[in-house]
């Protein structure tokens, strides 16, 4: 799971998991337990009621009257019973409530003793029972042992220990939810500024804004000031490369105009020739040699983003102009809003190349398209540029040889056979590739694929 935001949510839903659950046993312990204590001192209070009714008859024993004040020991099934048994544990009497029924009450308890306990009818309805032994004195002064007993049917007591229940995680549950969506939204504001940070470190990537922002939370003041420092650092950076090697070149650039001019005082030979196309490769070398180490895709932070469609026509008008005596017909089709991000220099280099390539070995037409609708494997749209031309082609074996830098396969068109191998280390700076096939024109086709503006 990558959302810091899910984490969080998942982490407190877990707690909240447990607590409730703890909570919710806590409390369904101490409901039962009132529950069974207040039945029992229901059952102690019908017992007292029992005493209070029993009366002893002409005969010196123990009888109960006919109506007591309780209904439900008259009434069938009502779930109420009770007993009378003498001291031979012979039943003396029983109430209405249990006719037909053999009662269990639990074991004999001594004299005096409250005795509870958990028995079952036979068709396993469960019972709460009460007995009490007690020692009863006659008028006449004897004492005879009578054991009273109540027991009432728990299914009133389990339907309310149910519906409480039900409402419990009925209640807990809408709490819950109700406290997850309030910690979404919670958590949704406190974590506003590194939504915040991440869209200005994108922001700066894509070359709309030169560094964050001030007024983030204390715990990200670091990170957006040090980040601040990284950008400017790298920014500066940058800046002295090109500064740097601007001033290389531009020292280099007079030696070599003076070689040039010495080899034009001199009278022309093969010898001449063959230093002047070294002088020219000379300076293809060191321009691209000295402006590469600011191409590289580490230095990303604060490149700009190029317009393909309006970088791709001034090209095309160029090298109509050039190839002016071909007769070159360039066809271009690019998407709107087809975009680059990187270095104008190095867009220009790679399509100017190939570009210039294509017309110089074509017979009459160029093809050259570009589109952005495939993404890579991280999910960043790619831009893919494909030049095509109807010239003799480019045999399959020989495409590996002809990105070699210095490699040609006719040596008696002009160049030093460095064009492809500039555009293969300049797309492999921007982690791209390049392919060379067989065109639908004839001749060969270059695609290039380099990640697009975001």
């Amino acid at each position: 799971m990558s959302s810091l935001s899910a984490r969080l949510l998942l982490s407190v839903s877990l707690l909240l998991l447990f607590f409730f659950g703890a909570t919710i046993v806590v409390l369904d312990t101490a409901f039962r337990k009132a529950a069974e204590q207040a039945q029992e001192d229901i059952l102690d209070g019908q017992l007292v009621a029992l005493l209070a009714a029993a009366e002893p008859n002409i005969y010196g024993e123990l009888e109960m009257p006919v109506e007591l004040h309780e209904v439900r020991f008259s009434t069938l099934d009502s779930g109420l019973f009770a007993e009378l048994r003498d001291e031979s544990d012979t039943p003396v009497w029983r109430s209405h409530s249990s006719l037909g029924l053999n009662v269990p009450y639990g074991a004999l308890p001594r004299a005096g003793a409250h005795q509870f306990s958990r028995v079952n009818l036979e068709d396993g309805t469960p019972l709460r029972a009460l007995r009490l032994s007690v020692d009863w004195e006659l008028v006449n002064g004897d004492t005879r042992a009578y054991t009273f007993s109540v027991a009432e049917s728990l299914d009133s007591f389990h339907a309310q220990l149910a519906k409480f229940r039900r409402q419990l995680f009925s209640w807990f549950f809408a709490v819950a939810v109700i406290m997850l969506f309030g910690i979404s939204w919670v958590l949704r504001g406190n974590l506003k500024p590194l939504r915040k940070i991440e869209e200005e470190i994108s922001e700066v990537e894509g070359g709309g804004r030169q560094q964050l922002s001030d007024g983030y939370p204390t715990e990200l003041q670091g990170v957006a000031r040090n980040m601040n420092v990284l950008i400017g650092s790298e920014r500066a950076r940058s800046e002295r490369y090109r500064h740097t090697l601007d001033n290389l070149a531009h020292s280099l650039k007079t030696p070599l105009a003076a070689i040039r001019s010495i080899l034009g005082e001199q009278e022309k030979s093969e010898a001449s020739g063959r230093i002047e196309a070294q002088i020219e490769r000379m300076n293809d070398i060191v321009r691209y040699q000295l402006r590469k180490p600011a191409s590289y895709a580490s230095d990303a932070i604060g490149y700009s983003t190029v317009d393909v469609q309006n970088e791709i026509s001034k090209l095309v008008d160029a090298l109509t102009k050039v190839y002016t005596d071909k007769n070159v017909t360039i066809d271009v089709d690019v998407n709107a809003g087809s975009a680059f991000r990187g270095e104008p220099g190095d867009f220009m280099e790679v399509v100017g190349n190939i570009l210039d390539n294509a017309c110089k070995w074509c017979v009459s037409k160029v093809s050259v398209t570009a589109d952005a609708d495939t993404t890579n494997a991280d999910g960043k749209p790619l831009l893919r540029i494909s030049v095509s031309d109807d010239g003799p082609g480019i045999p399959e074996q020989a495409v590996d040889q002809l990105l070699r830098r210095g490699m040609r396969l006719d040596e008696s068109a002009p160049g030093h056979g460095i064009g492809l191998a500039v555009v293969k280390d300049i797309v492999a700076s921007y982690n791209g590739e390049i392919n060379i096939k067989k065109s639908s024109l004839g001749g060969a086709t270059v695609v290039v694929t380099l990640v697009a503006a975001v």
